[in-house]
């Protein structure tokens, strides 16, 4: 009676999984496997896991399917794609290999398996590069001269103005490039302005005005705009925090993240950007954001790109109480703010270490501490840990983002741990929405707005990534 009560839970999961409702697949899929734990049954929630970015989730399944039947293949394609949606692509190659030895004749495997050892010469030859070079990029490149054919918005006598910008991401709705000499010189100035700053930085909200406080946009301009139109643009009187992954999965991330830093540029005491998982070459690499930063421009403006990113603040705290990060609190019970200023942020994110946990750490609803499922690193932390935290600092709240939340935002660990997602039907397919909060300076209270998501044109998600990644 229970393998058939196992089966009918995997059929039920497999339905969820083909609405699109990976978190229900999930559950259905683990209710199966206690009755009747198979490698087919592992293999179909790691699967769901990969779709929920759970890769160390997935390739726990995959290695406990291959425990139970060794030769066992989708096990071994599940593997390669958890490696890949870490950016591994020397394990994912392995994996893919191994695949081909079982079914020489697996043509995806073969195409995939191809593609990660073109992937892994292309990042060995640009390394080797680099390395000769020396110096940083934003050293070398050339500012250049706009293209004498080019008729769209510039930035006249080095000046960023509110006319620019507002011509800017006129110029990006309707598909739009503006010149090469205008993204570099932005870059070079937004660089030179996040290396003035610590890691965490504060922000002083007058008791009677307020900030807005966004996360993940991934690359969804479209409803970047929509967020603006709902509740105001950037300026002196409308402060805003946007909370990391600008970039990635969604196909308009130059433009989402130009238009940030251009806003950044224009109000810098009151438009605060943060780092995200992916603001990181290891993610760009696999997600869409390095292949349309070389379609739209080049490879060396991509690596001014990933320059850039290596210098933004980890996070923010709002008038000393509210604790704003990308990702979440840390392993270490007796960290401090004072101790969170001191490591070095100017490089690509680290396997372990405050840093990563910073951008990839996700609450839990027991207490304590458990592994990731995201196969990083950072353990997931429990409402015991967010408490000793703000405790420990004198603060009142953590608000992350991070992970996609049916309704654009949760809060959980007793009120003292807000997640806001501000990525909208995440992917094109996920049906969520999305979210921002608002805090008054005074009473520094969450006030939360929802909302769905707005047409856009036709560039579907991930569609400049290399193949490899998965959305």
């Amino acid at each position: 009676m229970s393998v058939e009560e196992a089966e009918k839970l995997k059929n039920e999961g497999n339905e969820h999984f083909k609405e699109g409702k990976f978190h229900q697949a999930v559950d259905l899929y683990t209710k199966a496997i206690e009755l009747n734990k198979t490698p087919t049954y592992l293999c179909n929630r790691a699967f769901a896991y990969l779709k929920i970015e759970l890769p160390g989730a997935a390739l726990a399944d995959a290695d406990e399917a291959i425990a139970i039947e060794p030769g066992f293949v989708k096990a071994y394609y599940r593997k390669a794609s958890s490696h890949l949606q870490l950016g591994k692509f020397k394990d994912a190659l392995k994996d893919f290999n191994t695949v081909l030895q079982l079914v020489p004749t697996d043509k995806d495997a073969k195409l995939k398996s191809d593609m990660c050892e073109k992937e892994l010469r292309r990042i060995r030859f640009e390394s080797a590069i680099k390395s000769k070079d020396g110096e940083p990029v934003s050293v070398t490149i050339q500012l250049g001269t706009l293209k004498a054919d080019y008729t769209g918005p510039r930035i006249e006598n080095d000046t960023l103005t509110a006319p620019f910008v507002e011509a800017m991401m006129e110029h990006f709705r309707e598909e739009k490039k503006i010149d090469r000499r205008d993204v570099v010189f932005m870059l070079l100035e937004i660089l030179k302005l996040f290396k003035t700053y610590p890691n965490f930085v504060s922000i002083d909200v007058p008791a009677v005005e307020e900030i807005t406080v966004c996360g993940d946009t991934h690359g969804q301009f479209y409803d970047l705009l929509n967020i603006f139109q709902i509740n105001g643009k950037p300026s002196t009187t409308n402060r805003y925090l946007f909370n990391g992954d600008f970039v990635d999965r969604g196909s308009y991330s130059v433009e989402n993240v130009l238009t940030l830093f251009a806003y950044k540029l224009l109000y810098p005491n009151h438009v605060f950007l943060s780092r995200g998982n992916h603001e990181g070459i290891d993610m760009n690499r696999v997600y869409g954001f390095e292949g349309e930063v070389r379609a739209k421009y080049s490879a060396e403006v991509f690596n001014l790109f990933t320059e850039v990113f290596n210098a933004l603040p980890s996070g923010h705290i709002i008038n000393k109480k509210i604790f704003v990060v990308h990702g979440g609190v840390y392993s270490d019970d007796n960290m401090t703010i004072a101790e969170l200023q001191k490591p070095n942020r100017f490089r690509g994110i680290p396997d372990k270490g405050p840093l990563c946990e910073s951008l990839w750490a996700d609450p839990q609803p027991m207490p304590g501490r458990t592994p990731s499922k995201r196969g990083v690193d950072c353990p997931e932390f429990g409402p015991d840990v967010t408490a000793n935290f703000l405790k420990k600092n004198d603060l009142k709240l953590v608000v992350r983002s991070h992970e996609v939340k049916d309704n654009g935002y949760e809060v959980a660990h007793n009120g003292k741990c807000i997640t806001v997602f501000s990525a909208p039907n995440y992917c094109d397919q996920m049906g969520n929405k999305g979210a921002f909060v608002r805090f008054k300076g005074g009473e520094l209270e969450p006030h939360f707005t929802t909302f769905e998501s707005v047409k856009h044109p036709g560039k579907r998600p991930m569609m400049y990534a290399s193949g490899l990644g998965m959305c």
